[in-house]
């Protein structure tokens, strides 16, 4: 019981640092790429002390060996992800981001018939369509101005790539997570340096501010290498609707800070929309009493 409450303490606390990731990037003057960049990198040498130096354990190559392509795939994946989603905080608010990148349970949703041959039940439906009527809504389509089409397909594009590493994940097998993590980071953010080479004037370095530097060094360090650490450290402690419905920390954080802090409007048009994506995405994670048996 008192690993499972620390296991529960550690997810909160990461889901609780995933959500105010839109904040810091609001307060960053540098390209999204060079953001997602140096999150990877910062995120892997992180990960690497952790594990060499205070866990003191060895790092398996063959395991690594074993699941490469997909490790690497998955990684160059995370970090065109990350690019994405930060365009998007710069195109439309960090609320309609948020709840765009979070219609990725919906995309696995539709995808798993076809990758997993899972039955797409008539609950699936329901909440896919409830999913993207939300997502319609708060896209501008029914009068809603301050949401941007270019923020949010940006954020749509996120959340498809989320959803495609969520799946490629399921056949990466015998690794341990913090092992599994380090690869991803390090290729996501090894895969960027050539196109920040080649599609960013570098004078932005010399001209960022020091608080943009420093919060740089947090989203490196806490919202990556802090907060992966505690997420992948817990969820194997932690049953699979434990660690869903600890999910839905994240984007409700994300949208209390962005209206509190960055006094971004939100209205009831907002709330209906939040509420179908949200609540779509948790039901269709509720298993059925014949999911059950």
């Amino acid at each position: 019981m008192q690993n499972q409450n620390g296991a529960r303490l550690k997810l909160l606390l990461s889901m609780s640092i995933f959500g105010t990731i839109g904040i810091f990037r609001n307060y960053i003057n540098m390209p999204s790429s060079f953001i997602a960049m140096s999150r990877g990198l910062i995120g892997m040498l992180f990960l690497l002390l952790l594990i060499l130096v205070f866990k003191k354990s060895k790092i398996c190559i063959e395991s690594i060996k074993k699941n490469i392509c997909m490790l690497l795939i998955s990684g160059i994946c995370i970090g065109v992800n990350w690019i994405l989603l930060f365009e998007a905080y710069r195109y439309t608010t960090v609320s309609t981001a948020t709840l765009c990148y979070y219609m990725a349970p919906v995309f696995v949703i539709l995808l798993s018939p076809f990758v997993f041959k899972e039955r797409f039940t008539l609950k699936k439906a329901i909440c896919t369509l409830c999913a993207i009527l939300g997502m319609l809504i708060i896209s501008g389509i029914f009068g809603n101005a301050s949401a941007s089409l270019t923020g949010v397909f940006l954020g749509l594009g996120a959340a498809v790539l989320y959803a495609s590493v969520i799946m490629m994940n399921k056949f990466i097998k015998d690794i341990r997570d913090e092992e599994k993590t380090l690869v991803q980071l390090g290729a996501a953010g090894i895969s960027l340096i050539p196109y920040v080479l080649l599609t960013e004037p570098l004078e932005f370095i010399s001209e960022a501010s020091s608080t943009s530097v420093i919060l740089l060094i947090v989203v490196g360090v806490l919202h990556t290498g802090i907060a992966y650490s505690m997420y992948f450290g817990s969820i194997d402690k932690l049953n699979v609707q434990t660690v869903a419905i600890f999910g839905y920390i994240d984007p409700v954080v994300a949208l209390v800070l962005s209206t509190v802090i960055l006094h971004e409007a939100f209205t009831w048009v907002h709330l209906i929309g939040s509420l179908l994506i949200l609540g779509a995405a948790f039901i269709s994670e509720i298993p059925t009493k014949k999911e059950l048996k």
